[in-house]
C-alpha cells in the first residue's frame, strides 16, 4: 500500500508542475521580495522627512502651507500597514498608491520653495538631506520597476491556461500593480505659483535662527 501511495503522490507533484503550482509558489515569492524592496525604500524616505522639515523651517518658517503638508502626508503613510497581505487587497493597495503619490507631491513643492532661500541651499545639512532624498527617490523608482515587472509576470501565470486552473484551485489570485496613471504622475513636476511676494526672505530683524 505504501508504495503506491508513494507513486500516487509522484504522480500529484508532476501534475502540479506542469500545471504551474511551482511556477505560481516561486513567482509568489519574487512579488513579496521586490515588493519587501519597495516598503522600505519608501520608508527611508520617510525617515528623512523630520529633519528635512526641521531644517527648511530654520530658514524658511512662513512656508507653514508647504511644511504643513509634507508633515501631514507622511502621517498619511505611516497609517498604512505594507504588509505582503496588502498586495491582495486592490483597494488597500490602491490607497497606498495614493498617499505615497501625495507625499511625494508635497516634497516636490517643498523643494522647489527651498530654491527661494539661498541661505536654505547652501546650508550643508539642507544639501545632504538633498542629495539623500535623491538618492532614495531613484531606488524607489528602481523598486517599483521590479515589482511591476515581478507582478507582472506572475499575473499572467494567474491568467494562462491550464496555470489559471491550477490557481483558482489554490487560492491564487491576481495582484494588484502600480497604475499608468500614478507612474506619469510621478513622472511629472508638480507646478508651483508662490505670486509676486512669496517665497521672499525674512528681514534681518526676524532672524532665521542659523
Amino acid at each position: 500500500m505504501s508504495r503506491w501511495k508513494l507513486i500516487a503522490v509522484a504522480l500529484l507533484l508532476l501534475n502540479l508542475s506542469g500545471c504551474g503550482y511551482n511556477t505560481m509558489q516561486a513567482q509568489d515569492e519574487q512579488v513579496k521580495a521586490a515588493w519587501s524592496e519597495v516598503v522600505n525604500q519608501y520608508q527611508r524616505r520617510a525617515d528623512l522627512i523630520p529633519n528635512l522639515v526641521s531644517t527648511v523651517k530654520g530658514y524658511a518658517a512662513h512656508e507653514k502651507d508647504v511644511l504643513t503638508q509634507v508633515t501631514e502626508a507622511r502621517a498619511q503613510v505611516g497609517t498604512i500597514q505594507a504588509t505582503p497581505a496588502l498586495l491582495n487587497d486592490p483597494q488597500a493597495f490602491e490607497k497606498f498608491q495614493r498617499v505615497q503619490g501625495e507625499l511625494s507631491g508635497a516634497l516636490s513643492r517643498l523643494l522647489a520653495v527651498s530654491e527661494n532661500y539661498p541661505q536654505l541651499k547652501a546650508d550643508a545639512n539642507f544639501r545632504d538631506l538633498q542629495a539623500q532624498l535623491e538618492g532614495t527617490e531613484n531606488r524607489i523608482t528602481v523598486a517599483r520597476n521590479r515589482y511591476i515587472k515581478a507582478v507582472e509576470e506572475y499575473n499572467v501565470t494567474i491568467r494562462s491556461f491550464p496555470s489559471n486552473l491550477t490557481a483558482k484551485m489554490f487560492g491564487y489570485s491576481v495582484k494588484p500593480n502600480f497604475s499608468v496613471e500614478n507612474e506619469r504622475t510621478i513622472a511629472v513636476p508638480p507646478k508651483v505659483d508662490f505670486g509676486p511676494d512669496a517665497g521672499k526672505p525674512q528681514n534681518a530683524s526676524s532672524g532665521s535662527g542659523k
